[in-house]
């Protein structure tokens, strides 16, 4: 009878866990299309046997892999998959903004879903020097995450997990995007954070 019990017991758990995690997919779903966010990605899986090396200004430009860190294969399959996601769940996007860095460039590239802009204003941390410093880049992706996107639509910010986690409370996984809300008083509301492999889960709720 135990066993019976605790097994049932178990099967109503995970039944109202599956039914929380729908739930909170459809508002998610719903606050992204109705446009108003800023949704913070921080770029793609990277190849780690590779690293930066930054000596002088611009070397942040570089897809030299022998110079910089690059997105791996399977970062720039998540990156094409993410972006094909938001156009099939016809997620408006009004403007999209990059780091510099080639492989938040290249992130932001690959999603194919409008027009980027290199902003240092979400500079990578290990490059603060040439823009001011660590605090001047965390004021400003503050001021960045706490101002409207477009009217109608989300803007898109491609990053870094330093600087995501010194401007917010939250420290992503690499391809991992977090939905920032503005708040109307100079800051922001954290909305929802969706891992690189989460955007099929929208996609099935959304009934695609």
């Amino acid at each position: 009878m135990n066993r019976i019990s605790n097994a049932g017991g178990i099967a109503g758990l995970l039944l109202l866990f599956a039914g929380a995690v729908a739930a909170a997919d459809d508002a998610l779903l719903d606050a992204l299309r109705a446009g108003g966010n800023n949704i913070y990605f921080r770029h793609v899986a990277t190849d780690w046997s590779q690293s930066d090396r930054v000596q002088q200004a611009d070397d942040w430009l570089s897809c030299d892999a022998a110079r910089m860190r690059q997105l791996s294969a399977e970062g720039r399959a998540d990156a094409r998959r993410i972006g094909d996601a938001l156009r099939r769940l016809a997620i408006p996007v009004g403007e999209i903004l990059a780091s510099p860095y080639c492989r938040t460039m290249e992130t932001a590239r690959l999603m194919e879903v409008g027009p980027v802009r290199p902003s240092t204003d979400v500079m990578n941390l290990r490059s603060a020097s040439y823009f001011g410093g660590r605090g001047a880049i965390v004021a400003r992706a503050r001021r960045l995450l706490a101002s409207p996107p477009p009217a109608g639509s989300n803007r898109i910010i491609v990053a870094h997990g330093n600087v995501a986690r010194n401007a917010t409370p939250v420290y992503p996984a690499e391809g991992e995007g977090v939905v920032f809300r503005p708040d109307g008083a100079g800051g922001f509301d954290l909305v929802g954070r969706v891992a690189p492999d989460a955007w099929a889960r929208l996609l099935e709720a959304a009934g695609d």
